[in-house]
């Protein structure tokens, strides 16, 4: 959530940021008026207190008629008191109920609009032109049935559209590309990370998944409990209600674990092979940094991941997301999206975003440094979601016989396999 103090300063900022994610601007205008009863209604509250305190203090010394008019007075003071601090109270819970569904402020430089208004800041490799090369390229789902990687048909068998299983050579492709970009962020300073893939609702609401993203999350009604679709949520939390130490920032997690999304938003798009599913396991990096460093942090992020792209040599470009087409919880967020062949577009593959303040102030994140604790900043950044990668691998790396050459960076970990070479006709 953002500073209530800005709020108050600067509320045409704030109003600007809402109107620029397309959510709704009154909210602004029903904080500040909830913030301005929570305040006030404090101030009653504590004049009230203090008179009771003093009149406290005349009682014992009075006596006769003076002592019942006091005494009168006092009962009268209680329900005041009482009166005021429930609606304090009211006004506080409005005020933080308001404030959960704001949005984080959008980064001026964030192109203004929706899904398709994002700005192409750099490409990167060359689109093979399969014409030249003498055959018509085939989609991941075929070559994973050719590769005997990849199965769909048993996958919505066991439990439905959308889920699949990964067979052969594809569930080694998994896990060689979990342990090249494992490898990658531990040289890069990253602590590694398996983490918890049920949290509890805190933890969800904290990182901003249960605002405009609930729609799209496993609830376990039963216990209470959420299915993560990212491992941002529990490193996210992982520090949540601590006061961390100025000299141990930045802390850098790579985190692998199973994700878990609904996709209730996405009837008929990608409903072939296994590029959009209900569970996948993924490769994200988290950091927490001081406030002033983030945007630095969040390049460097954007740069791990286009390390990540190019050592498997695929074909891609980065791009700023647009201003609507952010999650609450960013304050802005490039996505590296992969050349797909069979598609003929580009597709998103990898993702991080600059959260600012946001989480650590629902999460209660501090940093220590000297006398002052202040709100750190949070970033995340999906370095390895393993099916679209393995999709964007398969296509991209195809030969014409439906083998697949595999990228040298995953050979140490396939093997020394250069090839996987068909089982199928």
């Amino acid at each position: 959530m953002i500073d209530l103090r800005l709020l108050r300063e600067d509320p045409d900022r704030v109003r600007a940021s809402q109107r620029a994610r397309g959510e709704d601007v009154a909210l602004v205008d029903s904080l500040l008026s909830a913030d301005e009863r929570r305040r006030s209604s404090g101030v009653r509250f504590d004049e009230l207190r203090a008179e009771q305190k003093a009149l406290g203090k005349l009682i014992p010394k009075a006596s006769g008629d003076e002592k019942a008019e006091l005494l009168k007075k006092a009962g009268q003071l209680a329900a005041d008191v009482k009166a005021a601090d429930a609606e304090r109270d009211a006004a506080a819970s409005e005020t933080q109920e308001l404030l959960q569904k704001l949005g984080n402020l959008v980064h001026p430089d964030v192109p203004v609009g929706g899904e398709e208004d994002f700005v192409t800041l750099e490409t990167h490799g060359t689109i093979r032109d399969f014409a030249a090369e003498g055959f018509e390229p085939r989609d991941h789902l075929e070559l994973g049935q050719i590769l005997g990687a990849i199965d769909v048909e048993r996958g919505a068998k066991v439990s439905g559209s959308r889920f699949y299983f990964l067979t052969g050579v594809g569930a080694l492709l998994e896990l060689a590309l979990v342990n090249a970009a494992m490898a990658q962020a531990t040289a890069a300073g990253f602590t590694p990370m398996l983490t918890p893939a049920l949290v509890r609702p805190q933890s969800m609401a904290g990182t901003g998944f249960l605002g405009q993203a609930a729609q799209d999350v496993y609830h376990l009604a039963d216990d209470d409990l959420y299915l993560v679709g990212t491992s941002e949520v529990p490193l996210a939390a992982y520090h949540m209600d601590e006061i961390l130490d100025a000299d141990k920032l930045p802390l850098r997690y790579a985190g692998f674990s199973p994700c878990f999304r609904r996709e209730a938003g996405s009837h008929g798009k990608d409903t072939r092979g296994i590029f959009r599913v209900h569970q996948f396991d993924k490769v994200e990096m988290f950091s927490y940094v001081a406030p002033e460093d983030s945007q630095a942090e969040h390049q460097r992020l954007l740069e791990w991941e286009k390390q990540w792209l190019t050592s498997l040599e695929l074909p891609y470009r980065v791009i700023d997301v647009a201003s609507a087409d952010l999650g609450a919880s960013a304050s802005r967020k490039f996505d590296c999206e992969a050349w797909i062949p069979t598609q003929g577009k580009y597709r998103e593959l990898t993702s991080t975003s600059d959260c600012t303040e946001f989480q650590s102030r629902r999460l209660s994140i501090r940093v220590r440094e000297g006398k002052q604790v202040r709100p750190l900043a949070t970033l995340n950044g999906t370095l390895c979601a393993v099916p679209r990668t393995i999709v964007a691998i398969l296509e991209n790396h195809q030969q014409a016989d439906g083998s697949v050459r595999v990228p040298e960076v995953l050979r140490p970990y396939l093997g020394g396999r250069e090839v996987l070479e068909p089982v199928a006709k």
